[in-house]
């Protein structure tokens, strides 16, 4: 089964720019977010009533993508991923209110089900950046964003408590604050550790 590389962080940490520019220093298969191909996720940003079908839909999408990208012949990358879209923003909704007890339990024996059916990433690098610049990449976006930058605190708590039951082996931390636009400090060590 081919090689997945996951990429974490909250919104704004620069998960789809470290992607590609990791494409270009060597051959991968990516699979994006695709905020504005999902089907609910401009009616989640206008009604909360459809953040149960939004979730649902972005579960079963990562988790679609996921497998297609271990049924390829070359290592693949994901920004965020399945367990993102799990552990951060459903347990976030859930916070907000968005998701009942119910919904949030519907969402995680999905998960659990799927991610026992899919091997779980072969390597997760996990993004941390300053709130200053997350603030200001967020305010400047012009595609649909649920969660703010006021949201960046709790979403890296559920993000912090998924990351602690990864083992380290298949865990890289890396601040990306001090990093330049294509990231070259943060390619060069996931490639060393992909070796």
């Amino acid at each position: 089964m081919n090689k997945l590389i996951v990429i974490v962080g909250p919104s704004g940490a620069g998960k789809t720019t470290l992607a590609r520019a990791l494409c270009q220093k060597r051959d991968f298969a990516i699979a994006y977010e695709q905020h504005k191909e999902r089907p609910f996720q401009a009616l989640f940003k206008q009604d909360p009533k459809y953040a149960l079908a939004n979730q649902l839909d972005y579960l079963l999408f990562r988790a679609e993508q996921e497998f297609k990208l271990r049924n390829g012949n070359v290592p693949a990358l994901m920004d965020g991923g399945l367990d993102l879209d799990f552990h951060g923003f459903t347990r976030l909704f859930h916070a907000h209110g968005w998701l009942t007890d119910q919904e949030l339990g519907l969402c995680q024996r999905f998960y659990e089900h799927t991610r026992c059916l899919l091997p779980p990433p072969d390597l997760i690098v996990s993004l941390s950046i300053s709130d200053e610049i997350i603030n200001q990449r967020l305010a400047a976006r012009s595609r649909i964003n649920i969660a703010s930058s006021a949201d960046t605190a709790l979403f890296n708590s559920f993000i912090a408590k998924w990351l602690d039951s990864i083992p380290a082996c298949r865990l890289l931390h890396l601040d990306v604050s001090e990093e330049s636009a294509n990231y070259p400090n943060s390619v060069r060590t996931i490639l060393e550790r992909l070796k």
